[in-house]
């Protein structure tokens, strides 16, 4: 952006991207852009012209550049009722629009200063509700709003954490009305997500249009995440010396799974599931690798009804059993507290005014939209004689009706629902929201209806808002159908301005002391990377033979009747062999089309077990679960190979197969080098180790019992071969070796004897050997000790040359021993290594279906 958008005039706004945004409808909302004059606000002016200069072609360019910036960071959403375990129904994009919504200084001010108000207020009834209950006792609260609310826990009472606040963050959904002003419609403190997202967003953003960025000037969002920080610290139990913090989430299965791993990753803290916890007496500990390490804060992702089995909800599979007694002791502290959720009941929005003069004594600056519980007859009345129009929302739970898009039917039903039970219901005017530009998928601006979640923090002193928030676009057809999130700007003004050196810098928080936390090593999370180990190398190992195998097959498709050509059968069979599938009686012969259908199948089809696609899926479903412990590039090649196989099952060629494979193979080798040179060779990272040597071990064996143990014509033998070293990345070493000569002493050599060629055998239970013995609590004589040491006793007393004469029917006898003997120890050594290391507690059991995620 240039400086001689400051001179913009207050009502050109001549350019075609601005005049289709205009030109939307607009009926009675607020337009953030253009007031009423048909003048562009002051506060968007320098983006407005950003906007029309960069012309619908620079939009659409600016949101594929988002598109992309999105799948390399990893970004995505759960839907709710999907699978996310399952490969067919993977976790969605995240939908970013290129285009922020802006607020200026004096309006952030003004909604800052309500916000913080409304935390404070708010804060002071869940005290009081899990306190002295003086509210109720006083008629301020009805009881029936609290002891009747799902939110709402007995078992919480007199439960405190340390500080003078209870409410540590404070999630608020707000919209601005037609107005001008804001309004709040839905309160959010179970344990509100968003701001991992707000951050995440932000972030791309500043790489897609820094320019933009640095001329608008919109405040960091940095401050918040150190503070955030910092106040989790601060409410650790006041015996804890180094407070160890973990973020406890429900799984990779939540809707914002990504929002909670983002979050724990950026505060530097161990994103935990209930299986890696443990209450032992009156503590809360962490586990790893057999041992228990305190936990002092844990910042609560999982609703507070699930988070323990024993007090709250016994079919609980989230919570750890006993944390409600560890809270009672005083030994760990849980934000939000337990029972915040209660806040979230509707039927306390009416009350919010009189509560705020009678708490804080003053007026309510951020208004909520106008509500009725219809557990007064005067406001039963207005809703029920106004049902059609109003939101009608459960005062018990979560559950709402939208009284527009109701039949007459289930208006009936609801009216007769409110009438016998009124204290369950509450009638709620629709939110208005505001129109901002946004850009659709031909690149044109829209004006669509826009909302946003602000976002306060507990301090010593009250409360600080995150500067900005999640902001939503809403389907303008549809009216409240989220498609796609808005990075919130809140304007720079001077007064937020210090000079230091001459230069202009934004104020932010000190620097604090960092806490002692270590990585968790729980067995969940070994367990997924171990399994990360495995399909890396499991679908690195299997497009590479894809490869060689497609090579060999073009090379006798048109020419079946060419000297050799018995090879591509051969290597259909090792393709089975290592894959675990069986091919159709067409393709295992090799020479049809059915040949390359079966080979483009098993690159691309990732619905079908044993396919490079499917290893590709899995890791990325594993990687997902410990996205905490991941350097951030994993996701941007992940992003790449995804895009890859995509794009080839929309338009399959059969040149674009060899460039799917390659990218593949690219991907994998990439995220190879991360894994050895970004991650810190820990515990976490010698069990990865472990699942990838016996994957490449155990893909070696099956690719040398498929093709080497019979005897074959030497043409068949020699193209095997030369496939066979193209697959195991050897066949450079083995022409400088052996000039050329094909022998199979010379290929077991190198591939099962050859202590330095990486992809050998011996290499791998060396490596394999020596994970082994750097894991924590090692002896060195446990079972999978020894089977790998007996694995590599039984190498060390076989002669190469002896392997290879074969029997009358031209089998090599001692090397399919050799081979059978090797894989049967290895697969023990996996099955023993996953029962004793990577074992969770037996009623532990991951839960999918039937639960309710945070809001």
């Amino acid at each position: 952006m240039s400086t001689e958008h400051a001179t913009v005039s207050e009502s050109a706004v001549g350019s075609e991207p601005l005049d289709e945004y205009r030109a939307g409808p607009a009926g009675d909302a607020y337009d953030e852009v253009v007031d009423p004059r048909g003048a562009v606000r002051p506060s968007w002016r320098a983006l407005a012209s950003d906007l029309a200069t960069a012309g619908t072609g620079g939009l659409a360019a600016l949101e594929r550049r988002i598109g992309q910036l999105v799948d390399n960071e990893g970004i995505t959403y759960t839907a709710v009722g999907g699978r996310p375990d399952d490969p067919a129904a993977p976790p969605s994009p995240w939908r970013l629009d290129a285009v922020p919504l802006l607020l200026s200084a004096t309006e952030w001010d003004a909604l800052a200063a309500g916000l913080e108000q409304r935390s404070l207020l708010l804060d002071a009834i869940l005290a009081d509700i899990y306190g002295p209950m003086r509210l109720i006792e006083s008629g301020r609260i009805p009881p029936e709003l609290v002891f009747g609310h799902a939110g709402y826990l007995r078992a919480a009472h007199d439960i405190t954490i340390r500080g003078r606040h209870q409410l540590f963050m404070h999630g608020c959904d707000v919209s601005r009305w037609p107005d001008g002003r804001f309004r709040v419609y839905a309160d959010r403190a179970q344990a509100p997500s968003g701001a991992g997202y707000a951050i995440a967003d932000r972030q791309v953003i500043t790489r897609a249009a820094p320019a933009a960025l640095q001329q608008a000037g919109p405040r960091p969002l940095a401050p918040f995440a150190r503070a955030l920080r910092l106040m989790l610290l601060e409410a650790a139990p006041s015996d804890a010396e180094e407070p160890v913090v973990v973020v406890l989430s429900p799984g990779t299965l939540s809707e914002t799974a990504f929002d909670q791993a983002y979050l724990a990753s950026l505060l530097g803290f161990p994103l935990v599931e209930s299986a890696d916890l443990v209450v032992r007496d009156g503590r809360l500990w962490m586990r790893s690798l057999g041992t228990l390490r305190r936990v002092d804060v844990v910042l609560r992702r999982v609703d507070a009804e699930f988070s323990d089995p024993l007090d709250l909800r016994p079919d609980s599979r989230l919570g750890v059993v006993g944390l409600v007694e560890a809270l009672r002791r005083g030994t760990v502290a849980v934000v939000n507290t337990l029972g915040s959720g209660v806040l979230e009941n509707p039927g306390l929005t009416g009350l919010l005014p009189d509560l705020c003069r009678d708490l804080l004594d003053a007026d309510l600056q951020l208004e909520s939209v106008a509500s009725y519980w219809a557990g007064i007859d005067a406001q039963r009345s207005h809703v029920l004689a106004n049902l059609p129009r109003l939101i009608i929302r459960s005062a018990t739970d979560d559950r709402s009706w939208t009284g527009a898009e109701c039949t007459a039917a289930e208006l009936d039903e609801l009216r007769a629902r409110i009438e016998a039970e009124p204290w369950k219901w509450v009638g709620q005017e629709p939110p208005h929201y505001s129109l901002a530009p946004a850009v659709d998928q031909t690149g044109r601006l829209t004006a669509a209806p826009v909302g946003m979640r602000l976002f306060s923090l507990m301090r010593r002193s009250g409360y600080t808002p995150l500067l900005g928030g999640l902001g939503w676009q809403f389907d303008p057809a549809a009216g409240s159908e989220l498609v796609a999130a808005k990075d919130v700007w809140v304007r720079v003004a001077d007064a937020d301005v210090v000079r230091v050196d001459g230069q202009a810098r934004l104020e932010s928080l000190p620097v604090f002391r960092a806490a002692s936390t270590e990585v968790v090593s729980s067995p969940r999370v070994l367990g997924d990377l171990f399994w990360m180990g495995r399909y890396s190398e499991r679908a690195e190992a299997t497009v590479r033979l894809l490869s060689a195998v497609r090579e060999r097959y073009q090379d006798y498709r048109y020419r079946p009747w060419l000297e050799g050509s018995d090879a591509v059968p051969v290597l259909m069979g090792a393709v089975g062999r290592l894959t675990g599938t069986v091919a159709p009686a067409d393709a295992a012969g090799g020479r049809s089309d059915a040949a390359f259908a079966e080979l483009s199948s098993l690159t691309v089809d990732k619905s079908r077990v044993g396919s490079a696609a499917y290893a590709v899926d899995r890791y990325g479903y594993a990687a997902r679960a410990v996205r905490d412990q991941l350097s951030g590039d994993t996701w941007m090649v992940l992003g790449t190979m995804d895009r890859e196989l995509s794009g080839y099952r929309a338009e399959p060629t059969e040149g674009g197969l060899a460039t799917v494979q390659s990218a593949i193979l690219v991907g994998m080798l990439s995220l190879s080098g991360l894994s050895a040179e970004s991650m810190v060779h820990d515990s976490g990272w010698h069990v990865m180790d472990i699942g990838k040597r016996l994957e490449r071990s155990l893909a070696l064996i099956a690719l040398l019992r498929a093709s080497i143990t019979t005897a074959l014509p030497e043409p068949v033998e020699r193209r095997v071969t030369e496939s066979v070293l193209l697959a195991t990345e050897s066949a450079v070493t083995y022409r400088r070796r052996n000039r050329g000569r094909i022998r199979t002493a010379a290929l077991v050599q190198l591939l099962l004897f050859d202590a330095g060629n990486p992809r050998s055998l011996v290499f791998q239970l060396e490596a394999l050997a020596a994970n082994l013995r750097a894991l924590p609590g090692a002896s060195g004589s446990s079972r999978p000790d020894r089977l790998v040491g007996g694995a590599l006793a039984r190498l060390r007393r076989v002669d190469p040359a002896g392997l290879e004469p074969a029997d009358d029917a031209g089998r090599h006898v001692d090397l399919i021993e050799l081979l059978d003997g090797e894989e049967a120890d290895l697969r023990t050594v996996a099955e023993v290594f996953e029962a004793a290391v990577l074992s969770g507690p037996g009623d532990i059991q991951p839960l999918w279906a039937g639960t309710r995620v945070v809001s």
